[in-house]
């Protein structure tokens, strides 16, 4: 039981990647708080799935990319459980188009539910950790954060200030015990990949070396890795769950 007695807050929790985080937290013994923008189908099933493993379990909707309204689940999170060990910031979309055609609400809207809501609740669960004196904070990124993608100039840009932050946060915090760190996935299957056309998925699996896409629970376990004690000297790192795609 790597996260036994342990707390964890992961955005954007309701299905894919965040949910197989969540179950994956769960099962090792770590009660959980998640967050989506409602109570719909996907956040009852997924409360329902936890809850059978036998650990507390709390959603609280919410947007991510509101500053106040991130905070305010932080503090309810507090109070319904008491401490808060892990925050999980997983909340994202897409808003895919050329830069030449990229209208500033599609760049905004991008920024603020990818980037912005890391700093949301990366700050809100700042002063809680720094009065534990530990915690750890994993903020999902891309492989587009790192090498670009034509098409996601949005995207790649949210995902690379991603990286940039969680360094920051690790130096800033690592003298009260707090890690930060990042991973970036590469191309998983998952219903963002899933709106792709086919030859459009095919050309990414073309030039993936394992030539196959990854799976929302190989990401989960690299989570959990970085949640637990086993990575308690890893901080202000950027893991890469790519299958080796450049």
């Amino acid at each position: 039981m790597l996260l036994e007695n342990k707390v964890a807050l992961i955005t954007g929790a309701t299905r894919g990647i965040g949910k197989q985080i969540a179950l994956a937290f769960a099962r090792e013994g770590a009660q959980i708080a998640f967050t989506g923008r409602s109570l719909n189908e996907h956040a009852i099933a997924t409360r329902e799935e936890l809850t059978q493993l036998g650990v507390k379990v709390q959603f609280y909707p919410s947007n991510a990319a509101d500053f106040n309204a991130a905070h305010q689940v932080v503090e309810q999170v507090l109070k319904d459980f008491g401490h808060l060990d892990i925050l999980v910031n997983n909340a994202g979309i897409t808003q895919d188009t050329l830069l030449m055609r990229m209208t500033e609400q599609q760049w905004d809207q991008v920024i603020d539910v990818n980037l912005k809501s890391v700093f949301n609740f990366t700050h809100a669960v700042t002063p809680i950790m720094m009065r534990q004196r530990s915690g750890s904070i994993i903020s999902l990124s891309s492989v587009v954060g790192i090498n670009g993608n034509a098409g996601q100039a949005n995207y790649a840009a949210s995902k690379a200030g991603i990286i940039a932050l969680m360094k920051s946060v690790a130096k800033e915090l690592g003298p009260r015990g707090i890690r930060a760190n990042a991973i970036a996935p590469g191309y998983i299957l998952t219903d963002m990949t899933a709106a792709l056309n086919e030859e459009t998925r095919n050309q990414f699996i073309s030039i993936i070396p394992m030539r196959r896409a990854g799976e929302p629970e190989e990401i989960a376990k690299v989570a959990l890795f970085l949640a637990s004690d086993l990575s308690s000297y890893v901080s202000g790192q950027v893991i890469q769950v790519n299958g080796a795609m450049a």
